[in-house]
């Protein structure tokens, strides 16, 4: 498994190890295989001034009946004055060891893994929940996460066109731009609720107040809910959750995510109107759409899990490649 040098990976380097399609598969059997992840170390900052800042502590190891067995810690701070410096809110460090000694193997990019293992789940979600001809996507968001939400659908669906809405136009505008470089059709849209309506799949990678209203949403769309984080945070409204089947990534969902949080305090849907988790859609293996009418939706709040099976993978690939 090891050799004696730490690698430090950059990340460009930690990127470039990441591509799409080996990753999504990487994922889809992490998801089914399971690790030990405990819950998640979330602390409140205060700053005063600017709105809280948040630290997240995401630990996770895998059992000892694996083979090769890695123990893997992500150290993520969330500082949401920084827009007004120019600077990105969320920075990462991910910290990988052998999970049979405990010696330290590798500093990885957190924030590559973490971007990437978010959109590459929702990749493996859309598989099971999306249906098989869906080829419009709307992105809503411009930031990092938004901009590799394409290419992370497009090892799963035949996606032919991408419509890019942020409450930043030109934010918008340059996403579209660097996604018609690389060979995509790809428009800014302003018309938020025109887009959705248009949309087989609807993406969002936001940190605003609900922008998805469930009036908009036509038959056979699958929804995916990747950017809010808290229970104060939903990128969509009451009747979206009411009119869709509701999948999530974890079950800490159901306490962390502000767009389930909300309605189920308010009486709106209930716990028991998620249909399944990220991992029994993995460890069953089959469509979980009954119809092409169905409205899904999936939400995420991201797993310790997901860190681990990309950290893994980046560097089991970089001892590959010397």
């Amino acid at each position: 498994m090891t050799d004696t040098q730490i690698r430090i990976l950059d990340a460009r380097t930690t990127g470039e190890l990441l591509p799409f399609g080996p990753l999504v598969a990487t994922l889809r059997q992490a998801f089914a295989e399971g690790c030990v992840v405990p819950v998640r170390h979330h602390h409140t900052i205060a700053n005063s001034g600017e709105p809280d800042a948040t630290l997240l502590l995401m630990p996770a190891w895998h059992e000892t009946h694996r083979s090769e067995r890695y123990l893997g810690i992500k150290i993520v701070t969330v500082f949401p004055g920084n827009t007004l410096r120019g600077i990105p809110g969320l920075t990462s460090t991910y910290m990988l060891y052998d999970g049979r000694t405990g010696m330290q193997l590798a500093l990885l990019d957190g924030n590559t893994i973490t971007t990437r293992r978010t959109v590459a789940a929702s990749a493996v979600a859309a598989d099971y929940l999306a249906r098989k001809d869906a080829h419009r996507l709307l992105v809503i968001g411009a930031g990092r996460v938004a901009s590799l939400t394409p290419d992370a659908y497009r090892a799963v669906r035949p996606i032919a066109h991408v419509d890019i809405w942020d409450i930043d136009p030109a934010s918008a505008e340059r996403l579209a731009q660097s996604l018609r470089q690389r060979g995509l059709q790809a428009t800014a849209v302003t018309d938020l609720e025109a887009a959705v309506r248009q949309a087989d799949i609807v993406s969002a990678a936001t940190l605003a107040a609900p922008l998805i209203r469930g009036a908009w949403l036509r038959p056979g769309t699958h929804v995916d809910l990747i950017g809010g984080f808290t229970p104060a945070m939903r990128e969509a409204d009451d009747e979206a959750l009411r009119r869709s089947s509701v999948y999530i990534d974890t079950h800490e969902a159901l306490h962390e995510a502000g767009d389930l949080v909300q309605p189920i305090r308010a009486g709106v849907i209930s716990a028991d109107a998620v249909r399944a988790t990220l991992d029994e859609l993995c460890s069953r293996d089959v469509p979980a759409r009954t119809s092409n009418d169905e409205i899904t939706l999936y939400k995420a709040v991201g797993t310790a899990l997901a860190d681990l099976a990309a950290a893994t993978m980046v560097y089991e690939a970089a001892l590959i490649a010397g």
